[in-house]
């Protein structure tokens, strides 16, 4: 089992190795324009209509205080009065909004609840304001919200399926303030990479000054200043156009990705192995009950009793032997480790003591 598990990794490899690794991307895929980016907005807002599932006032007090201000801004006064209602909940509301974005479009928003609410299904968001990190507000939300999950509950039992305290309102939120931006009167444009590298940033100015001499300047590793030319003065959406159609070779650092919760290991082809020596050996111990009934003799004063009846079995892992990995690929590390007969969880251990070993030369990021 562990050397089917071990040897998957095969397949990764030849789709890491594959031509399609070394093919040229696009300048607008690996970059992003100065100023062209997204806004995160923030909001506080209550979702009615809840079947009994909402917050229990006793438990959430803001939900309360909610209501009531709610109500009279309606003209309704419920102060004083003891609210025992479930069928409302509070809620945090979050929405991004796309770059440009102009007054009246839609954009979709993400409601969760904050109290001791059980579920959103079937509820509504009532009219709330979404605001910017400066105060100012953006947009309004309201809708009817979906929930991807559900759940169901008797006296004895209970069943669920996703996240019911968590929904979203699709279109949502109307667009009412813009950000002001024209990036039609920049006179000179930043390109941020996506994944800061000197040779992609240096491959980058190169394609764009190849194509029109004096257009691009290296920053740094993660920014290329681009600066129109004479034929694109004026006219810099035109100039940013053609440029991100360009392609050129994205370099990578070499770097292994671990996720231990799950047992991932990630590895570019770019990973790189001095000669080292592995040996992996594990230690299984298999308990097992067979309990026995035991029944007295016949015509005797004896009980009927349970006797246990314990079945260790030790696997010391005798059979692993030494593995010398030889090369600097990818692939003969793959082999090598694949030669042990290793699972995905034992290969993050051999990861990482290769490379507190100094064999491994990549960079390891665990999740």
């Amino acid at each position: 089992m562990q050397r089917i598990a071990a040897s998957f990794l095969l397949p990764l490899l030849a789709l890491v190795a594959s031509p399609y690794a070394l093919a040229q991307t696009r300048i607008k895929d690996i970059v992003d324009v100065e100023n062209v980016r997204e806004n995160q907005l923030v909001g506080y807002g209550l979702v009615v209509g809840l079947a009994g599932t909402g917050d229990r006032m006793r438990n959430a007090p803001f939900t309360e205080e909610s209501m009531q201000a709610m109500l009279e801004r309606m003209g309704v006064n419920i102060r004083g009065t003891n609210m025992r209602t479930q069928n409302v909940a509070a809620v945090s509301i979050t929405a991004t909004m796309p770059p440009f974005s102009r007054s009246g479009s839609r954009i979709d928003v993400q409601v969760s609840a904050l109290g001791d609410a059980s579920s959103l299904q079937g509820g509504t968001l009532i009219a709330s304001s979404l605001r910017a990190l400066d105060g100012e507000i953006y947009a309004v939300a309201q809708g009817q919200v979906a929930v991807s999950g559900f759940k169901g509950q008797g006296a004895a039992a209970s069943v669920s399926r996703g996240v019911t305290t968590s929904a979203r309102v699709a279109g949502g939120a109307i667009v009412e303030r813009e950000v002001p931006y024209s990036l039609q009167s920049a006179t000179s444009l930043k390109l941020a990479l996506k994944n800061p590298d000197f040779a992609t940033a240096d491959r980058i100015a190169g394609a764009i000054n190849g194509k029109y001499p004096g257009s691009a300047q290296v920053l740094d590793p993660g920014t290329v200043q681009l600066q129109p030319t004479t034929n694109f003065v004026g006219n810099v959406i035109d100039l940013v156009t053609r440029v991100g159609d360009l392609e050129i070779k994205v370099d990578q650092p070499a770097r292994v990705v671990i996720n231990e919760a799950s047992g991932t290991v990630v590895m570019n082809a770019d990973v790189r192995i001095t000669p080292v020596a592995i040996a992996q050996g594990g230690l299984t111990i298999t308990v097992s009950e067979r309990p026995q009934v035991s029944q007295p003799a016949p015509l005797s004063d004896g009980q009927t009793t349970v006797v246990p009846r314990t079945q260790v079995q030790v696997d010391d892992g005798n059979g692993a032997s030494l593995a010398l990995v030889n090369g600097a690929s990818l692939q003969s590390l793959v082999s090598g480790l694949n030669t042990l007969g290793v699972s995905p969880r034992d290969l993050i251990t051999i990861l990482q003591a290769v490379k507190s070993a100094g064999a491994l030369q990549a960079e390891i990021e665990v999740q």
